[in-house]
C-alpha cells in the first residue's frame, strides 16, 4: 500500500534537491554506469519507445539514450522540480507522474530504464506497472538500493539515539521474487557496493541532503542533535575512516535486467 505521507516527503525532498543533485551525485552516476554495463548485455536492435522512470535531472540516462537512439523518449518523475531541470524539445517528452500509477497504455514501452528511483516505491506496485506497460520482448534495467545502504550512518546513529535515521530498503531476494510475480523474466541480477566519500561527517551528510536521499518516513528525529550528541556521532563514524583519509557512505546497489516475454 502506498503511504501518502512518505510519498509527499520524498517528493518534497527531491524538489528541493533539483538544483544541487548533479553536483553531489557522483556515486549515483557511478551506479548509472554500472547499470549501463548490465544493459549492454541485452541491447535491442531498435527502440521505438523508451521510458526513463524516475529520471531526476535526466543526466543518468544520457549514455543509454545515446546507445539506443529511441524514436520516443519519455522522461518521467514525480518531482516537478527535477523535471524542470530538463530542457524541453527534441525527442524527449517530460511527464510528471508516479511510477506506481503510470499514465501510459499497456504494452506501449520497449525499454524501461530506472536508476535509483524505484526504492522509493512499493516494489509490487511499481513492478506490476512496469510489466503492464512493457511490450512483448521489452527490457527493463533497474538500479535500486539494498538493506546495507548507509550502514555506517545507521551504526553511528545507533550510538546516539533510537530514532530511525536511515531507510530500510528491500533485499535482492525480495526484488527478484516480486519481478517474477509481476510476470517478468530475470535476465541478470548483480549487487555492488559503491561509496560516496568526504573528508568530514558534516560534508558527507550535506552531500546526502543535496541529492534528496535524507528523506525518510515516520520515526526520524524531529529536533537537532546537541553538541554532545554530535561529538558522539562523529566519534562513532570515525571508526569507518579509510586509509586515504576519507569517510565513506556505502550504497548497496542492486542491478536488475528484466524482460517481458509475452
Amino acid at each position: 500500500m502506498v503511504d501518502p505521507t512518505h510519498q509527499a516527503l520524498v517528493r518534497a525532498a527531491f524538489d528541493r534537491a533539483a538544483t544541487t543533485y548533479d553536483a553531489a551525485a557522483q556515486v549515483q552516476q557511478i551506479i548509472c554506469d554500472d547499470l549501463l554495463d548490465v544493459a549492454r548485455q541485452d541491447l535491442p536492435r531498435v527502440t521505438p519507445a523508451f521510458l526513463d522512470a524516475g529520471c531526476g535531472t535526466g543526466r543518468g540516462a544520457n549514455r543509454i539514450v545515446a546507445a539506443l537512439k529511441p524514436q520516443q523518449h519519455l522522461a518521467l518523475d514525480f518531482a516537478p522540480g527535477m523535471l524542470a531541470t530538463i530542457a524541453p524539445g527534441g525527442a524527449c517528452h517530460r511527464l510528471c507522474a508516479d511510477m506506481q500509477r503510470l499514465p501510459l497504455a499497456s504494452r506501449s514501452i520497449n525499454v524501461i530504464w530506472s536508476s535509483l528511483a524505484i526504492q522509493w516505491c512499493e516494489p509490487a506496485l511499481a513492478l506490476k506497472e512496469f510489466a503492464r506497460v512493457m511490450a512483448p520482448g521489452a527490457r527493463a534495467w533497474i538500479a535500486t538500493l539494498g538493506p546495507r545502504t548507509l550502514f555506517e550512518l545507521k551504526a553511528a546513529f545507533g550510538q546516539v539515539d533510537t530514532a530511525r535515521h536511515v531507510i530500510e530498503f528491500h533485499a535482492m531476494d525480495h526484488w527478484l521474487a516480486t519481478a517474477r510475480h509481476a510476470g517478468l523474466e530475470v535476465v541478470m541480477a548483480r549487487q555492488v557496493d559503491r561509496a560516496a566519500t568526504a573528508p568530514t561527517l558534516r560534508t558527507l551528510l550535506k552531500d546526502i541532503k543535496a541529492i534528496g536521499a535524507h528523506a525518510v518516513g515516520g520515526g526520524r528525529r524531529t529536533t537537532p542533535l546537541g553538541k554532545r550528541a554530535w561529538r558522539a556521532l562523529e566519534a562513532a563514524y570515525e571508526t569507518h575512516r579509510r586509509a586515504d583519509g576519507t569517510l565513506p557512505a556505502t550504497y548497496d546497489a542492486l542491478l536488475l535486467s528484466l524482460r517481458k516475454s509475452t
